[in-house]
């Protein structure tokens, strides 16, 4: 049989689905013959995704009352090396890109950023590398910061084999949207438009075949502050949810914040009672239709897209289409350790979780 019907016979054989690959390893010759099957699938990448080790429960030890302390989501054995991928979602975090900054002849002021598209090899749980296309080298590509009416300037270089593009959600001219205007290989292209409206908003690659282009990690936040400014928040972060398709069949395997699944539940994100915290969120899920995030023992004001100054909806739980985003505004009363997860099970399960630690 072909190596397409080889991986569809292990699964049946296995009763195992293709998720079910990811979460529990069949190991030794059989995942070899798993993986060089998957690696097939794919007409696009030239690196052969790896069947991942198993995704255990995490079983934390007992106090001495005898119960679990910490987290019992799934998750995996080990952790990343992001020295060697290059970034670290925990600096993605509050990580602003605010550009070489000058004044233009008419008092505007000139924001200018270097963008460079590259392939990349990036570990995405323990030992398992991704064949990533990256801005910058890292996923989810730079946090562009500016002021509403500044003029953004970007020299975009494509270092990659395939055409790419840098497609900005916001106002500006035609022939600076990121569409029509590929950039080949070896190719470079400035993208130059005044910031407008103030919001939170997103960029991705708008080359075809745009799923792909999109979930292997071209895409990446873009923040446009108002000119009066927001309150001040005691920490403002960016996450971007995402997902990602290890074995390039156009379904999602893991799912995560800032890209790498469990990151932010094995490295939870340290806040204190009272803290004003500001989170900027962005959905960039690809073969899934739908994202939600949701926030454990507290509300939060929402502001959908940003665009405005007062909030829409007090809650704890929002649900974002692709390119939908909206600013989160809270501050926790007691001391613990909280979760923030997509409220959809199986997103969580798969990568798509983590902790809030509020320190007295």
């Amino acid at each position: 049989m072909d190596k397409q019907n080889d991986i569809q016979f292990l699964s049946r054989l296995h009763n195992l689905s293709r998720r079910d690959f990811i979460k529990f390893s069949l190991g030794g010759a059989l995942a070899a013959t798993a993986a060089g099957a998957l690696a097939s699938c794919n007409p696009v990448s030239t690196a052969a995704p790896i069947i991942p080790t198993p995704m255990a429960h995490n079983m934390p030890p007992s106090n001495s009352q005898g119960h679990a302390e910490g987290v019992l989501m799934p998750g995996y054995e080990g952790d990343i090396d992001h020295a060697a991928n290059g970034f670290d979602p925990t600096d993605i975090l509050t990580d602003f890109e605010y550009g070489r900054v000058s004044t233009l002849p008419n008092g505007q002021t000139l924001r200018e950023y270097d963008v460079f598209a590259a392939v990349k090899m990036v570990e995405v749980m323990p030992g398992i590398q991704y064949e990533a296309w990256t801005y910058n080298g890292r996923v989810p590509g730079p946090t562009f910061r500016c002021v509403e009416g500044d003029r953004i300037r970007i020299k975009f270089t494509n270092g990659t084999g395939h055409p790419h593009t840098m497609h900005f959600h916001g106002i500006h001219p035609g022939n600076m949207d990121g569409v029509f205007e590929m950039v080949q290989s070896g190719g470079t292209f400035t993208y130059e438009f005044d910031a407008e409206p103030f919001g939170l908003h997103l960029y991705h690659c708008h080359a075809f075949p745009l799923a792909e282009h999109i979930t292997r990690g071209l895409y990446g936040a873009f923040i446009i502050d108002p000119k009066q400014g927001r309150p001040r928040a005691d920490h403002e972060m960016v996450m971007v949810m995402t997902g990602t398709d290890l074995d390039f069949d156009q379904e999602n395997d893991v799912y995560a914040v800032n890209f790498i699944p469990f990151h932010y539940d094995r490295h939870p994100i340290k806040i204190k009672v009272g803290d004003f915290v500001r989170v900027y969120l962005v959905n960039l899920l690809e073969f899934d239709p739908i994202n939600s995030f949701h926030l454990h023992a507290n509300f939060f004001n929402y502001y959908p897209t940003g665009t405005s100054l007062t909030p829409a909806e007090f809650t704890d739980t929002i649900a974002q289409m692709q390119a939908q985003r909206g600013i989160l505004e809270f501050r926790y009363k007691f001391p613990g350790k909280y979760m923030f997860h997509a409220h959809k099970t199986e997103f969580a399960e798969l990568g798509w979780t983590g902790l809030f630690e509020v320190e007295a």
